[in-house]
């Protein structure tokens, strides 16, 4: 399984809509982080796909090491 280029290493905080949709990039490739522009194609990677429940603030992860896919979880602190 090929791994996603790290991206960033702190979070991007975001303002989510409740009732959007939401594409984040899970390959690190993409030049819109921490959304989907396309760059994976060719690769075995895909965006993660998700609709908001509620508007609220998150922080959405750039360095693709969390363990809580699209969202932050503090492993950028260990690179």
């Amino acid at each position: 399984m090929e791994k996603p280029k790290i991206a960033g290493t702190s979070p991007i905080k975001i303002e989510l809509e409740e009732g959007k949709r939401y594409a984040w990039c899970t390959c690190g490739l993409s030049e819109k982080q921490p959304f989907c522009d396309g760059a994976h194609r060719g690769s075995e990677f895909s965006p993660l796909k998700f609709i908001a429940e509620e508007s609220k603030t998150v922080h959405l992860c750039t360095c693709k090491q969390t363990g809580n896919p699209g969202f932050c979880d503090g492993s950028h602190n260990n690179l």
